[in-house]
C-alpha cells in the first residue's frame, strides 16, 4: 500500500482566502443555518476602514439580527423562487452575448481538465455561483494551483458573472440579509481582481 502524498503548506494568506471563497460558496447555495451564524458571530472581525472591512463588518451585524427561517425564505425567493428567481445564480447569464453561446462548454471542458467533476446528487448546473466558488477554494487551498492558473480562471469563468451577480442582489427590492453577503463578496471579488492583475 502506498501513502497518499502529504498537502503541501498553505501560506496563510492563501487560507484565507480560500476560506472566503468557501463561505461565499456556502452563503449563496443555501441561507445560513443557527451553526453557521454562531461561528461567524464569534469569528475574528476584520481590522480596517476598507471596503472589505466595511462589508464584513455588515454582515456580521446582519446576522446579529437573523432569523434563520426568514433567511431561508429570502434565500428561496431571491435565488430559488417559484417559476422564476428574482436573481438567477447562474454565473453565465450574465456574461451571454449571444443566444446560442454556451458558456458551460469551456467551463466543463476547465473543470475535467482540473479532474472537478459535478456530484450526481447536485442539481445545480456548473456555472452557479457557489459552483465557481467552490472551484476557487479547492484550486486555492486543496490542489494548489499556480496563481497564473488561479488568475486564468477567475478571469474567464468567475468576476464578470460574479460582479453583475453581486449588483444584481444589491439591487433588488426582495434582498435584506443578502444585499449584505453580495456587498461583502463583490469587495472581496474586487480585490481579488486586483491582486491577480499583479500577477505576470
Amino acid at each position: 500500500m502506498t501513502q497518499a502524498a502529504p498537502l503541501k503548506f498553505v501560506a496563510p494568506e492563501d487560507a484565507a482566502r480560500a476560506n472566503f471563497y468557501g463561505l461565499i460558496a456556502r452563503l449563496f447555495y443555501a441561507a445560513p443555518d443557527p451553526q453557521l451564524i454562531a461561528e461567524l458571530l464569534a469569528g475574528a472581525p476584520l481590522e480596517g476602514t476598507g471596503a472589505l472591512a466595511v462589508a464584513w463588518r455588515d454582515m456580521i451585524e446582519g446576522c446579529r439580527k437573523a432569523y434563520p427561517k426568514v433567511l431561508e425564505a429570502e434565500h428561496m425567493e431571491l435565488f430559488i423562487g417559484t417559476g422564476k428567481a428574482e436573481v438567477t445564480p447562474y454565473l453565465s447569464h450574465y456574461v451571454l452575448r449571444h443566444a446560442n453561446d454556451n458558456p458551460l462548454v469551456p467551463l466543463r471542458q476547465q473543470l475535467a481538465a482540473w479532474g472537478i467533476g459535478r456530484r450526481e446528487q447536485i442539481s445545480e448546473y456548473e456555472d452557479h455561483v457557489s459552483g465557481i466558488c467552490e472551484t476557487m477554494r479547492f484550486a486555492i487551498a486543496v490542489q494548489q494551483r499556480t496563481p497564473e492558473e488561479q488568475k486564468i480562471f477567475f478571469e474567464r469563468f468567475l468576476y464578470g458573472g460574479a460582479a453583475a451577480f453581486c449588483d444584481a442582489v444589491t439591487a433588488s427590492n426582495q434582498a435584506r440579509f443578502y444585499r449584505l453577503v453580495a456587498r461583502f463578496a463583490r469587495a472581496f471579488f474586487d480585490i481579488e481582481k486586483a491582486a491577480f492583475e499583479m500577477v505576470g
